[in-house]
């Protein structure tokens, strides 16, 4: 059949720094993929535009990486238009990001059992002047009682909006005049009141992509660009599968590529409480020594649809999730079941086998493009976007220098084992141990270098262009 070229399309709005990354590690990259039947499968990658389209048009991409379809209705309707017509992937699915807002996936993952926090809704405080508004509250809407909605739920808890995400409008309230309060400064959002798993014993943010996941420590106390931590080891082995069974059991049982779930660890059990982030943050200015795990993620999941022409999941077939959830076995029984048809429909074992076999030196491509000017320029043009301008190369180097402890953890990590002779003892290659010395090296000057930079850096909170809110606990 000879060479085919499949078309990936990134559906963007203000994401900068992993496009960037992504399409420079696609160049570098250039792939020519045997995928059978005479096929040689080759990318090409461009950012998909905001025009009017005709319903009919001929298909122009083969998957696209959309990051608009939460809030921008123009180019979800297009995407759903490509899925429908034009038999295109697209991560994530356009109808549930739609539909499936926090309330829906509390309510799906209580009655598949996960111990969700005791969560209330409350009716908005104000609302958008409609022609049947006033005579449907005075007929339907009951007075009660705010504050015994909160005794129930439990102090401390959190009133935060049904849908949404980024921490908007969340409030913690210790008693029922916080509460009020809350309550008073909410306007037109519909809130949920959930009960806070208070004080808790770690609090992680698993980010799952298709069937590729990554547990992080996270610390909401901390200013944005801190709160995702480089604790390593904080996990058990059965924890760690627990939480990334739970996040592929919310992505799969939702339709969603990417999303990301953040959980608490309190008395020996793990409560998810926000698990609706179907377009997770994907910036370096956040993520730092995480980022680059993400643009191979990205990279990994994207190619390996458009390559073996991933269908796409239209219908979400929740009844093999409810068929467990109804067996009388223990919960973590139920979640590694879930987990087991989840990797299923990500198609765990085909994609591994993909990477294994087409993508082997990615990891290597990538520690080395974060070494060049291209990705620092990726880091500057983020930084430049969000933060003052006097503030602009210092935290680039800040940024940047977190990257290269990546790379000098990521190469050591990769590079040859020391083993011993049996007979000797001895170690059995110089090469190998030379191989190792360079990264330790790396690591151990940019440590230094971060180390220097952060005693240098005022210990208050950076100040950015737009302020946010920091927040204790969720």
């Amino acid at each position: 059949m000879g060479i085919v070229t499949r078309k990936i399309g990134l559906s963007l709005g203000a994401d900068i720094c992993w496009a960037k990354a992504y399409e420079d590690i696609l160049a570098r990259l250039d792939l020519t993929l045997p995928m059978g039947r005479g096929e040689q499968v080759r990318f090409h990658v461009e950012r998909t535009s905001i025009v009017p389209f005709h319903l009919k048009a001929e298909p122009k991409y083969d998957v696209v990486v959309d990051r608009l379809t939460h809030w921008f209705p123009l180019q979800r309707e297009w995407i759903k238009k490509a899925i429908l017509l034009d038999g295109t992937y697209v991560l994530n699915n356009p109808w549930t990001v739609q539909s499936m807002e926090k309330h829906t996936t509390y309510c799906a993952m209580m009655r598949l059992g996960l111990p969700i926090p005791a969560t209330a809704m409350i009716p908005s405080k104000d609302y958008d002047e409609k022609p049947d508004l006033r005579v449907t509250l005075n007929r339907y809407a009951k007075f009660f009682d705010l504050g015994a909605i909160g005794a129930e739920i439990g102090f401390p808890a959190f009133s935060k909006p049904y849908d949404g995400g980024g921490w908007q409008g969340v409030s913690k309230v210790d008693d029922a005049g916080e509460l009020d309060q809350a309550y008073d400064a909410s306007g037109k959002m519909l809130l949920h009141l959930q009960a806070g798993v208070l004080p808790y014993d770690q609090f992680v943010r698993c980010i799952g992509f298709g069937p590729q996941t990554h547990v992080i420590k996270y610390d909401p106390s901390q200013p944005l660009h801190l709160r995702y931590t480089n604790e390593k080891g904080f996990l058990t082995k059965e924890d760690r599968a627990l939480i990334e069974d739970i996040t592929l059991t919310i992505n799969a049982f939702f339709g969603w590529d990417f999303n990301s779930c953040e959980a608490l660890l309190k008395d020996h059990v793990w409560h998810p409480i926000d698990f609706a982030n179907p377009c997770p943050d994907s910036q370096v200015t956040s993520l730092h020594r995480h980022f680059p795990w993400l643009v191979k993620s990205y990279l990994r999941w994207s190619l390996f649809c458009a390559a073996t022409k991933r269908p796409m999941r239209t219908t979400l077939d929740w009844q093999p999730y409810f068929d467990i959830a109804d067996k009388k076995w223990p919960l973590r029984k139920k979640i590694a079941a879930y987990g087991k048809i989840s990797r299923e429909r990500f198609d765990a074992v085909a994609f591994q086998q993909f990477c294994d076999k087409h993508l082997a030196n990615l990891d290597a491509l990538v520690n080395e493009y974060f070494g060049t000017e291209d990705a620092k320029d990726a880091v500057r043009q983020k930084v430049t976007a969000i933060f003052p301008a006097h503030e602009v190369e210092k935290f680039t180097e800040h940024f940047w220098s977190e990257l290269q402890i990546w790379r000098a953890e990521d190469a050591a990590s990769r590079a040859p084992k020391k083993r011993k002779s049996a007979k000797t003892g001895a170690r059995l290659t110089i090469k190998s141990v030379q191989a190792a010395k360079p990264a330790r090296s790396i690591a151990t000057k940019a440590r230094a270098k971060a180390a220097a930079r952060s005693a240098s850096r005022p210990a208050s909170r950076p100040a950015t262009k737009s302020a946010k809110k920091t927040v204790k606990s969720r």
